[in-house]
């Protein structure tokens, strides 16, 4: 292991970090926000962001799925087992790639994201509403280009299942 170009107390002073911390405490404080209200819906953060990707669509692949949520493959398989058992969502195979499943709402799960979603979009909002669109547009700028700096080279997933067989 290489030395750090700089010893730990010059690390400290990074101007950034101050960027960091602010990035870190304003998402806990949204995630609390929103966590708290989708619970009262009777919800996970995690079913919720299935249903919500899920809602009005005619389902997707795993991969698909696990890459527009904010869950992690492996918790996702969990997720969907427990909405499948509660009857929000299925498994099927399209008949033009029986290679594979997809995951949709069910007649259950498109009523309960009727219900929720819009229920959480307005609690938000009211949030939201305190910035001015300029406002919005400028965070939402800086945060894309923050990302697109940490983003590595990586390429949306295709809408075909992945070679292991999770699927």
């Amino acid at each position: 292991m290489s030395s750090p170009p700089y010893t730990a107390q010059q690390a400290t002073q990074e101007s950034f970090l101050s960027l960091v911390r602010q990035l870190v405490r304003t998402y806990q404080a949204f995630e609390q926000i929103s966590h708290s209200h989708i619970r009262q819906l009777g919800l996970t953060a995690a079913q919720f962001d299935v249903l919500a990707t899920l809602g009005r669509t005619e389902g997707m692949t795993m991969n698909v799925l696990a890459e527009k949520t904010l869950v992690t493959k492996g918790t996702l398989t969990g997720i969907v087992d427990r909405l499948e058992q509660k009857g929000l969502v299925q498994r099927f195979v399209p008949p033009e790639d029986r290679r594979c499943f997809r995951i949709r709402l069910t007649e259950a799960g498109e009523r309960l994201f009727q219900a929720t979603f819009p229920v959480h979009i307005a609690y938000l909002k009211r949030f939201f509403d305190q910035l001015s669109p300029q406002e919005q547009e400028a965070i939402q700028g800086s945060l894309a280009q923050l990302e697109g700096i940490f983003q590595t080279e990586s390429a949306p997933l295709p809408e075909t299942c992945d070679s292991s067989g999770d699927e």
